[in-house]
């Protein structure tokens, strides 16, 4: 999608080691040629190995765009910082589009941006904004969204990289059928929308609610099977107010994961991270 307002984007060693490294130690030619079990958390080493070698022309591609002299974001340490965390862990799956493209603010996780970006992205604004008309919570004047997935909010980007200024340029590129791959993944773990909690706990599902926002977003629902979503305007503002804001997207997860029987996300952001 052109307008950068469209783009979007857990974390503790507990969950995968791969923290967030200066830039300059880690390139994407090295990540081209790291293990997929060193790249992201175990279990997902397991749902993507289908679709390594995508993954791997995509990782590829991004060296030639670097060795081309393009800004590539976000950073290298970043950039699969969404399968950090377990895939046994998703209760919550947010799908965004693709990474903001101004430098310095993408960081790996849909519609968040740098905890010292300032000011955040008028969409983030808008999400604050239903956030606090949905359950109380105060506007943050920071981007930083690690609390929710350290809760198992999986904020997933359907292309994980963009050219520095220039949105939607990494479409096409092979990130497409990686996310896809990873989208059916946590969708095969989730109970039927409607079964009852006892009979999906034996069956071994895990709870499951995807938030769709936007059209680009809706395009995902053939890979959710029985997943509960929830669908709404995207929060940017040339449509946040065509059906986005008043959608509650926040209380309606927590309803659904309590039928599921898998508690509520407190989604109430620290002051500052």
């Amino acid at each position: 999608m052109s307008n950068p307002e469209f783009h979007s984007e857990p974390d503790s060693g507990a969950l995968f080691e791969l923290e967030p490294e200066p830039a300059d130690r880690l390139s994407f030619a090295d990540l081209a040629r790291l293990p997929l079990g060193e790249l992201v958390a175990p279990d997902w080493a397991k749902a993507l190995a289908p679709v390594e070698a995508q993954l791997r022309e995509a990782l590829t591609f991004l060296a030639g765009e670097v060795a081309g002299g393009h800004a590539v974001l976000p950073s290298p340490a970043n950039l699969l910082r969404a399968f950090r965390q377990p895939l046994a862990t998703v209760r919550v799956l947010v799908v965004g589009q693709d990474p903001y493209p101004t430098p310095g603010h993408a960081v790996g996780l849909s519609f968040a941006v740098d905890r010292a970006t300032r000011p955040i992205p008028r969409s983030l604004a808008n999400i604050y904004k239903e956030l606090q008309d949905d359950l109380g919570f105060p506007p943050r004047v920071h981007g930083d969204l690690s609390r929710w997935a350290e809760q198992g909010v999986l904020l997933l980007n359907r292309v994980l990289s963009v050219r520095a200024g220039a949105a939607g340029s990494h479409r096409n590129k092979g990130w497409e059928a990686v996310t896809a791959a990873a989208i059916r993944a946590v969708a095969d773990r989730a109970p039927a929308a409607d079964a009852r909690v006892g009979a999906d706990a034996a069956a071994g599902r895990a709870a499951l609610v995807v938030i769709l926002w936007g059209k680009d977003a809706e395009s995902v629902r053939p890979l959710l099977g029985s997943a509960a979503v929830i669908a709404s305007a995207h929060p940017s503002p040339l449509s946040a107010s065509r059906g986005f804001f008043g959608s509650r997207p926040f209380s309606r997860a927590n309803a659904l994961l309590q039928e599921q029987g898998n508690g509520t996300v407190d989604w109430e952001l620290p002051p500052l991270p």
